[in-house]
């Protein structure tokens, strides 16, 4: 009687956990599905401004620990005993390969999510889903073909980027390592795109934060207590952005994600990834480009004005991109707001946040001007301190951004134009502003003007100028096109 009893008490007792384990499970999933439709619907009915300041302020953040967290790495590698100066050297010439790799994750992110956060905002999840899982493939085929590349080719890649004989034993040492955790930065930069697009900018911090800390960790551990060196450099930056990426890959499957990546949707459809390919041409060539430019502005400047004028375009250009980081977060922020609005069909939200983000953009650049416009010496002190160089630079640094202050024009417009998914005109101005105008005009303006040097900075401003010029006056004829388009579709 009593084992009887026993035993129905304790069935009773399991059955009852299980029905509270039941019960957790379903409150759980009910407050994960909350979750997911507050962050979609959030991006459809909260108040534009502050919503884009919800989203904005963490992109602004991420942009701000990723420089610094590269700074570091350079700090621990310039301090290696003995060689510090020429492994750092080495290291910097590796960097436009890196920002190639950087631009391939573009090419799939940024392509992607602003597509996907338009179907979300059509209400077709099940297209958004499979954006996500094409850009997966997408991503994972370019890891390969880049890794064999990088692996077999290293050597002769860096000397054309620059490498000397001095310097090309830890170009090539960091790089190859690198090069074999090119997976991991394609999935972490390609896939953290994804977590925005869905209104999750505090997770795509959180990627970002994540991946800093590590680095700034392991770094000493690898190059001072392992003895590895450079070598020890790259394999810290390539594990943390593994850690970074498994972050992701753990929330875009799990159950707060609105999106989640299923192995159905790996298979690659033509006409999902074609429009996606397209549409990131624009941040890919954005990118990739940079190196170009770097070494048209640092052959002219070499050859008219010596060392001390590479040195301060090193710091000049440095100055903008670090300046105007916080533009980059504003449009990081806007793309989920732009793309989800545009899908949904709601073009008043879609002006707001154009207008709300245009003047934003305006704001800072024109405040940034004005602050390198009365203290350039401040901004390049920064960097160094030799009187010979803050002599020469403060001048070159207000002629290099002596239109910075319009430049927010072009930023907004540009990064609206792909959250439109609009790939024609966005491509177009990717080119137009480095391809097509500066790098020539980096060679055409001392044909014209007798201080050569300055005449190759003047290139930046000019083509600053007809590039904003021409961005808004695109800008303002197609939008108000996309617009009228979206409401034939709806019958409005």
């Amino acid at each position: 009687m009593y084992c009887l009893c026993r035993g129905g008490m304790v069935g009773n007792m399991k059955f009852q956990d299980i029905r509270k384990g039941s019960r957790q499970n379903m409150e759980e999933q009910k407050k994960n599905q909350t979750q997911q439709s507050r962050s979609t619907e959030g991006l459809g009915t909260e108040p534009v401004g502050r919503l884009l300041m919800r989203l904005a302020t963490p992109a602004i953040v991420a942009q701000v620990i990723n420089l610094l967290y590269n700074m570091v790495d350079r700090i621990y590698i310039g301090h290696i005993e003995g060689v510090g100066q020429l492994a750092l050297t080495g290291v910097g010439v590796c960097m436009p390969l890196i920002m190639i790799i950087s631009a391939f994750a573009s090419l799939a992110g940024m392509g992607s999510a602003p597509r996907a956060s338009i179907f979300l905002g059509k209400g077709e999840k099940d297209k958004a889903e499979l954006t996500l899982g094409n850009s997966v493939t997408l991503l994972f085929l370019m890891s390969v073909i880049l890794t064999v590349l990088f692996v077999l080719f290293a050597d002769q890649l860096l000397m054309v980027f620059g490498a000397s004989e001095n310097t090309i034993a830890y170009a090539s040492s960091y790089m190859r390592i690198y090069s074999l955790g090119t997976w991991f930065v394609q999935f972490t930069l390609g896939l953290n795109v994804f977590i925005t697009a869905q209104g999750f900018a505090r997770t795509s911090m959180m990627t970002v934060l994540i991946g800093a800390l590590c680095n700034i960790v392991l770094d000493p551990v690898f190059i001072f207590a392992f003895h590895m060196g450079v070598a020890g450099a790259a394999l810290a930056t390539i594990l943390s952005q593994g850690i970074s990426m498994v972050w992701i890959l753990r929330f875009l499957t799990g159950p707060k994600s609105v999106l989640r990546i299923k192995k159905k949707n790996l298979r690659m459809s033509k006409e999902i990834i074609l429009p996606a390919i397209a549409l990131g041409l624009s941040p890919f060539i954005m990118q990739s480009t940079e190196s170009l430019i770097s070494v048209c502005f640092n052959s002219s400047l070499l050859k008219y004005g010596g060392d001390v004028a590479v040195a301060a375009m090193t710091i000049c250009s440095s100055i903008m991109s670090f300046c105007l980081m916080p533009l980059q977060g504003l449009t990081q922020g806007s793309q989920p707001i732009i793309s989800y609005n545009y899908g949904a069909g709601d073009l008043g939200r879609v002006r707001q946040a154009f207008r709300i983000l245009l003047i934003s953009c305006i704001t800072y650049s024109m405040a940034l001007w004005a602050l390198v416009m009365l203290m350039p010496q401040i901004f390049i002190h920064m960097f160094n301190s030799d009187p010979e160089l803050i002599a020469f630079g403060a001048p070159a640094l207000r002629v290099y951004m002596a239109m910075s202050g319009i430049f927010g024009i072009q930023i907004a417009c540009q990064q609206t134009f792909i959250a439109l998914g609009n790939a024609k005109n966005s491509l177009f101005l990717a080119l137009l502003r480095k391809v097509i105008l500066l790098i020539p005009l980096i060679y055409i303006m001392p044909l014209f003007i007798s201080d050569k040097t300055t005449a190759v900075f003047m290139a930046e401003p000019v083509a600053d100028t007809l590039a904003v010029t021409t961005t808004a006056i695109m800008f303002g004829r197609y939008f108000k096109k996309m617009m009228s388009g979206v409401k034939k579709q709806r019958g409005n």
